[in-house]
């Protein structure tokens, strides 16, 4: 008796520990972002076939539209939802609530009106001219001192958990939000870098954004939902180590890669060649250790949505970084540089990986929160398919069309015939956007009316069975 009471307070009951309101909160704001910004990606894609639809507003024009949709999708949809996914996954994993966890009521507040001050003011027209960073320095002056608070909380609350190892996600976690506060230092003085310097050090903290901020994020989510949804340990922890050591060690080279061709020192570009390929070690053993997690559980995986979500967005993840670390190459980019086949790449990882990998966690957190499951499953399918559909067909289009765009370009095809030659490519990623848009619709409908169908007095559920000693597997 004494050795029950005594590993009850080791490790209290992991829902005892986290703030439910809180984390709606963060998440509630997340699927608003979720629904508004892609849709404006929608709007300005119908620009390309009919370019005259919105008028003549300069308001609507796409250099002010485009923005807010990069922005958007990033800081608002994808940040938002991980970090009140990380609310949820903090304190279970370090058997401690998160320290002073009543600054994420305020936090949240700031960080959203933050956010809709900053497509303000790209709807009106104040840009920095820094893709992912076009946000003024005001606004950035709310993200970094948001993401620098939340950062302090996560650490000082890792610093005191009650688990003697750290689990791999919470490695990445610290690696995203610790890369992340020094690189939006970066980002603050960019505007004094001048020419050719300007361009490297701008190609530095965008993939810094995608590398060391959304991608070890998107890690976070699927570490930790991945075996709990099913229900199995993680196949290797070791494994998991490897990459994220590869990660650190071969990202921070890689900004330079969309410069090649350029007077950018060749040094450098090579650098940026060799690790841009040497990011297939992390990217292959993660996705060994997803697909090795899956093992023994692909029977019961039609009926588990967040696993869907998890495992499709992993697949999107190989085929997005094969195109990433391909393009690379001299030989590669040069037909594939200014062209839509990058445009594929930034959809299939950015999107469909790791917004679709937190759109994973939340399938999973809200029926827990809600304390009972999702509203309609079939509706959640649809979602799914939509989704899958919709990012596959895009990034099909898209590579196929900026492939045939360039090697035409290298063939001498005067430029304005060559975008002739696409535009049916550009109504085919309307249509696949639109679809996106219906399931990401649908979707959140559905844990809309799973909030609200839940009873008031069910308080919040239990985890799955077995939840917390799959994340503490080894």
């Amino acid at each position: 008796m004494a050795d029950t009471i005594a590993a009850r307070d080791a490790f209290p009951d992991p829902d005892s520990l986290i703030d439910r309101e809180l984390i709606l909160k963060w998440l509630y704001w997340g699927l608003f972002w979720l629904l508004f910004t892609p849709s404006i990606g929608v709007t300005i894609s119908s620009l390309f076939n009919y370019p005259d639809y919105l008028g003549t507003s300069q308001y609507l024009t796409f250099g002010r539209l485009r923005p807010m949709h990069v922005n958007g999708v990033i800081w608002g949809a994808f940040s938002t939802l991980f970090i009140g996914l990380c609310y949820y996954i903090v304190p279970r994993l370090a058997g401690v609530r998160v320290w002073n966890g009543h600054w994420g009521h305020w936090l949240v507040w700031v960080w959203n009106l933050g956010l809709i001050a900053g497509m303000v003011s790209l709807f009106l027209g104040y840009n920095a001219g820094f893709e992912a960073g076009e946000f003024t320095r005001p606004i950035f002056v709310v993200i970094f001192g948001a993401v620098t608070i939340i950062t302090v909380q996560f650490l000082v609350t890792i610093a005191k958990r009650r688990e003697p190892q750290l689990y791999v996600a919470l490695w990445y976690l610290i690696g995203a939000f610790v890369w992340t506060v020094m690189n939006l230092v970066l980002r603050f003085i960019l505007p004094y870098f001048a020419g050719i310097n300007s361009a490297a050090f701008h190609g530095l903290f965008l993939h810094y954004i995608v590398g060391l901020w959304i991608t070890p994020a998107g890690y976070v989510l699927i570490y930790y939902f991945l075996p709990a949804s099913v229900k199995n340990p993680l196949y290797s922890h070791k494994l998991s180590l490897v990459g994220f050591w590869s990660l650190a060690l071969f990202y921070p080279f890689v900004g330079i890669h969309h410069y090649l061709y350029s007077p950018i020192a060749d040094w450098a570009e090579t650098l940026a060649i060799i690790t841009s390929m040497l990011l297939i070690v992390p990217v292959w053993t993660v996705l060994q250790n997803f697909f090795g997690t899956m093992i023994g559980r692909w029977q019961s995986f039609g009926q588990n949505l967040p696993a869907k979500f998890l495992i499709m967005g992993s697949l999107m993840y190989l085929v997005g970084c094969f195109q990433g670390s391909t393009e690379a190459l001299r030989s590669i980019q040069q037909p594939t540089h200014f062209t839509d086949f990058v445009i594929s790449h930034s959809h299939l990882t950015v999107f469909g990986t790791f917004v679709v990998w937190a759109m994973g966690g939340v399938v999973y957190v809200i029926p827990k929160l809600a304390g009972r499951p999702l509203w309609s499953f079939k509706m959640g399918n649809w979602s799914f398919w939509l989704i899958t559909f919709g990012i596959s067909l895009m990034g099909l289009d898209l590579t196929l069309g900026g492939l045939q765009q360039g090697f035409m370009l290298m063939s001498g095809v005067e430029w304005l015939d060559s975008l002739i030659s696409i535009r049916p490519y550009w109504l085919v990623r309307t249509v696949a956007g639109a679809t996106m848009d219906i399931g990401m619709s649908l979707l959140v409908y559905n844990l809309m009316r799973t909030m609200l169908s839940a009873q008031a007095t069910q308080g919040v559920a239990p985890p799955l069975a077995g939840e917390v000693a799959v994340q503490g597997t080894r």
